[in-house]
């Protein structure tokens, strides 16, 4: 299916609530990988029983001056063995001449695990192991190839997300999160596999730290962070961005190696319409964008969100230019 050429700060597709996209170029277009919300009208609660999303679509453009086209279901939990219910944000990646696509779920014992996926095609369908990724938990899984060849897997979030309860390295269904004058949490991260389809050694935790090297604080929820990571390179560095959840702010931090420690630099999107965003960053015919969703296509509704994108400008120094994402409206 097809749709008129998507504009800034507009939704990409209208026949579906799209959530959490993840964004990049494959064979000299544009493939974004949404979770795909469910139109129901169910309560909305900390722990995400709203987002109930049982599949992925695949989207894709030419460039930004084209429609968008969606391929179609390219992965359901039916065909997931390991998986109980809610497939929330995914991501994709290509190495070995082979489209990877990894994505979280809850498992038969309710415990969000990681799977991946894997087609020929970007545009898909997937198909998925026949079990989730060994040593892998949380949710938000997001994939850097480097320049190098290896791969690196970002991933977690807080509250519904459950990265709270694995502290200790095993899943303790009471842990909190840390008291506010603690270090917050930060995601965690791994080595991939050669094949891309297992953990290559334990997760370990990304330290995000302030500009004098002290780590941010847990009740500094402006800077802390909460879900969503994504890693780009720019400049000759990394870049962590993720979002702030109860602030509802897409922030970023700075390092020059992939497992950090990271140090915080700004904010890159002010809050949308819904509860909070979830983003990517691609480069693009030497442009840069950012993708990412709110819920104004429903009015306000947390779970039937829709996917948008803008243009990312980078200062000089290096620095992102603070985006509005909604330019057209007055002040």
């Amino acid at each position: 299916m097809t749709k008129a050429v998507p504009q800034p700060n507009q939704p990409l597709v209208t026949h579906i609530y799209t959530a959490d996209p993840s964004a990049h170029v494959f064979d000299g277009r544009i493939y974004i990988y949404p979770s795909h919300d469910l139109d129901h009208d169910g309560e909305s609660n900390d722990n995400g029983d709203q987002y109930r999303m049982e599949d992925y679509h695949v989207l894709s453009m030419d460039n930004l001056a084209s429609p968008v086209v969606d391929h179609g279901e390219a992965l359901h939990i039916r065909d997931v063995p390991w998986a109980s219910k809610q497939m929330w944000a995914p991501d994709a990646a290509y190495k070995n001449g082979m489209y990877y696509l990894f994505f979280p779920a809850r498992d038969h014992d309710g415990i969000f695990r990681i799977g991946v996926a894997t087609s020929p095609s970007p545009a898909g369908p997937f198909r998925a192991q026949p079990t989730y990724m060994e040593g892998s938990f949380s949710i938000d899984p997001a994939v850097l190839v480097d320049d190098d060849g290896r791969s690196y897997m970002y991933f977690g979030g807080l509250w519904g997300g459950q990265l709270e309860k694995w502290q200790t390295g095993e899943f303790r269904p009471d842990d909190k999160e840390p008291a506010p004058g603690a270090p917050a949490l930060g995601p965690r991260a791994t080595l991939l596999s050669d094949d891309m389809l297992s953990l290559q050694g334990a997760p370990k935790e990304i330290e995000i730290v302030d500009e004098d090297g002290n780590p941010i604080l847990a009740g500094d929820e402006d800077r802390r962070y909460f879900e969503g990571p994504w890693v780009h390179k720019y400049g000759g560095l990394y870049y962590l961005s993720y979002s702030t959840g109860t602030t509802h702010k897409l922030v970023y931090a700075v390092s020059r190696d992939p497992l950090g420690p990271y140090t915080f630099k700004g904010t890159i999107l002010t809050p949308v319409i819904g509860w909070t965003t979830h983003h990517s960053i691609v480069q693009f015919e030497n442009k840069w964008y950012l993708f990412y969703h709110d819920s104004s296509l429903s009015g306000g509704i947390n779970h039937k969100r829709c996917v948008k994108y803008a243009v990312l400008h980078y200062e000089e120094d290096g620095t992102i230019r603070t985006i509005d994402p909604y330019p057209e409206q007055e002040k």
